[in-house]
């Protein structure tokens, strides 16, 4: 239901987190770029009237509002929709006689962590600020680099320093404020019931447009900016013979669409690469460190391609990678790893069922760093290796059906020096990215 705001509607705020200084400077220099000046200055507008009672703030009105920030009532409401949208504000009404009251909630903004690894804030915060400017936003969070490699940790634990103690406490609040961040939502981007309704019924089963396809063509619609009427058409060609849509058509259709009408390219995401937090600090000049950093430093994409002595990746393998990436949420130089290893081990076949598997347990061990990925990977490769090698009666069949491993399992690689052979075949990985 909509609701026409007067500057005589009241209004309170109520602080439903804990938000720092911090929090300040990443709706600043993240937030803003996306949501505009007027929705940061309203944020901290509705903060600042929390001054005196830091859970509730008094009952103002909308009046008061439009005088402290100087803007038009339209303008407000525009501010308000773009916090609600982002996740950092909840807005309920009540209607009393003639006068609405509100009730503005507030969250907190994500981490930066968070933020950078999002498959919608992160990619809009890159199309808003372009490449050199997002650079310089995320140089400002990123960590000092600093090898620990040849350190102890001499860290002393809480009870060899503290004694116990005698007592208990008998009440625990469930209502103690803490930080709490609200979920991006995503409203219709695509008008559902004209799409639905501008379909013969006769082409369509009953369960067609179950909750699980409206959500994800409005999410692909979002992602690859696809208005009513083309999403219509493509949702047309992605119905199959049973009347049900082809989830997998359905996806490869908007993006051959988006390709169409932008020239070839594809979504942001497939060409992002690792963000620096979550790189191998420097120092390290191993063989090992080296690969680290090529998987650190190119796209999945390019990563891809570069398998290829001629041509492009297929439109099937993008998707894949879209969809480790989307899905999956995997961060780029793990979904690099993860390529080479399925590569290495399949004979050079990008199998999606192999992969799907691959991603799901390295998503449930929530890796996130190249390094991570590479450990857990060759962990497994050895746990496969010693059951085929415990069930072999002959030394062909143990080494059998293991798979042929990446250059980066080899324990070798942590010497220091690489031989000329190495060396070379690392300088020529580069020069495919530069």
């Amino acid at each position: 239901m909509s609701y026409n705001i007067l500057p005589a509607d009241t209004y309170v705020v109520v602080n439903k987190t804990i938000i720092t200084e911090v929090d300040r400077r990443i709706i600043t220099t993240l937030y803003q770029p996306i949501i505009g000046s007027r929705a940061t200055s309203l944020y901290f507008t509705l903060v600042d009237d929390l001054n005196r009672d830091e859970i509730m703030s008094k009952q103002e009105t909308h009046h008061h509002l439009l005088s402290t920030m100087q803007i038009k009532l339209e303008n407000l409401v525009i501010a308000r929709e773009k916090l609600e949208a982002v996740g950092l504000l909840k807005t309920y009404v009540k209607k009393e006689d003639n006068i609405n009251s509100y009730v503005y909630i507030l969250y907190s903004p994500m981490s930066v962590e968070e933020f950078v690894n999002h498959p919608i804030l992160n990619v809009v915060l890159y199309n808003n600020v372009g490449k050199n400017e997002y650079n310089k936003i995320l140089n400002y969070y990123k960590m000092p680099r600093i090898s620990l490699k040849d350190y102890e940790d001499i860290t002393s634990n809480f009870n060899s320093v503290f004694g116990s103690v005698n007592g208990s406490i008998n009440t625990i609040s469930d209502d103690i404020v803490n930080k709490t961040k609200e979920d991006i939502k995503l409203s219709n981007v695509i008008d559902m019931n004209m799409l639905i309704s501008s379909i013969p019924s006769n082409l369509v089963s009953e369960r067609c447009f179950n909750d699980e396809v409206k959500e994800l063509i409005n999410q692909l619609a979002f992602i690859y900016k696809i208005d009513d009427m083309n999403m219509q058409m493509i949702v047309r060609n992605s119905i199959n013979e049973k009347g049900l849509i082809d989830k997998n058509e359905l996806r490869l259709n908007c993006r051959k669409y988006y390709q169409f009408e932008n020239g070839g390219s594809l979504p942001t995401l497939i060409y992002a690469k690792q963000p620096d937090y979550l790189k191998k600090p420097s120092g390290d000049t191993s063989n090992k460190a080296k690969i680290i950093y090529t998987f650190e430093n190119v796209s999945p994409y390019d990563y891809l391609k570069s398998k290829y002595s001629h041509g492009e990746p297929s439109a099937r393998e993008l998707k894949i990678i879209e969809e480790l990436m989307v899905d999956y949420k995997m961060p780029p130089g793990v979904v690099n790893v993860l390529i080479s290893y399925v590569l290495k081990v399949t004979n050079q076949k990008f199998i999606k069922t192999y992969v799907d598997a691959v991603a799901s347990q390295w998503s449930r061990l929530k890796i996130e760093t190249v390094e991570e990925a590479m450990e857990v990977a060759q962990k497994e490769h050895n746990k496969l290796k010693g059951v085929i090698n415990k069930n072999s009666t002959t030394k062909t069949t143990k080494t059998k059906d293991v798979g042929t491993l990446p250059s980066w399992f080899d324990e070798k690689l942590d010497s220091k020096e690489m031989s000329p052979e190495e060396q070379k075949e690392i300088d020529e990985m580069f020069k495919e990215f530069n």
